[in-house]
């Protein structure tokens, strides 16, 4: 359900306390970016030996750290990546890179959840991401499935990894891939949370039937203190507290 500012604002206003869900926690608008929002990152072990209290004195509050692909690969940097970011203080949630034309979804919840990617009520564990995007590899752009294929897919993810850790996952994609590969599906966004990447100035469009973004990475070219070279900035559409509600399943 789209809510625009003003009416977040009458809300507000009449002492309704939108904290129930996590979808309600959320700020929603799919316009630039809120007055509140929280910076973050997303790593992998391209960024290489990276210090996270560094990063953390910088200003930067949240992570998501590459933690698998497929169904046999784990990111060398990962355990210490997540390990460290937590003990610098930075929220952190793992992601996996999807392969839907070599295994079920199921398949590769499983192994997200197996390895790094299960939730923990922490207050500085984030549900897990199912990153959907362009196949940078052989097999098509939409990894060869049809629209509907696609949606089943993804939605077997999504119910197997719910099923093993009682989080509904984070989703990052683009606006044009979600819209070509799923046909403009909106199942999922009742639920689970929308991190859009588009690296501009505003978010633009978001996927098809998405009410707000809850992430948005908007750039591949930031730099930060306790990073060598380049990496992702991503805004969360929130305020900390909001954050920590989101980890906490509150």
């Amino acid at each position: 359900m789209l809510r625009t500012r003003s009416t977040l604002r009458r809300l507000l206003a009449a002492g309704l306390a939108a904290l129930a869900t996590t979808a309600v926690t959320l700020v929603a608008t799919s316009g630039p970016a809120a007055a509140a929002t929280t910076p973050g990152i997303d790593v992998s072990h391209w960024q290489g030996g990276i210090n996270w209290t560094s990063v953390r004195n910088s200003g930067v509050q949240f992570a998501f750290i590459k933690a698998t692909e497929g169904t046999s690969y784990k990111d060398p940097n990962f355990n210490a990546n997540y390990v460290n970011a937590y003990n610098a203080g930075v929220i952190r949630g793992a992601y996996h890179f999807a392969r839907p034309n070599i295994s079920s979804g199921a398949v590769q919840a499983n192994y997200l959840a197996s390895n790094g990617g299960a939730w923990s009520a922490d207050s500085r564990t984030l549900p897990a991401a199912l990153d959907i995007e362009a196949n940078p590899y052989a097999g098509g752009y939409c990894y060869g499935l049809s629209t509907t294929g696609m949606r089943n897919w993804i939605q077997d993810f999504l119910n197997t990894y719910r099923s093993r850790t009682g989080r509904y996952a984070v989703i990052y994609t683009t606006t044009s891939w979600w819209n070509q590969c799923t046909g403009s599906w909106s199942g999922p966004w009742a639920n689970h949370p929308l991190w859009l990447a588009r690296w501009s100035s505003t978010p633009g469009a978001l996927p098809a039937g998405a009410p707000f973004w809850s992430f948005w990475q908007y750039t591949d070219s930031g730099s930060v203190s306790g990073i060598s070279g380049g990496v992702d900035r991503n805004h969360w559409n929130g305020d900390r507290n909001r954050l920590i509600a989101l980890a906490n399943n509150t």
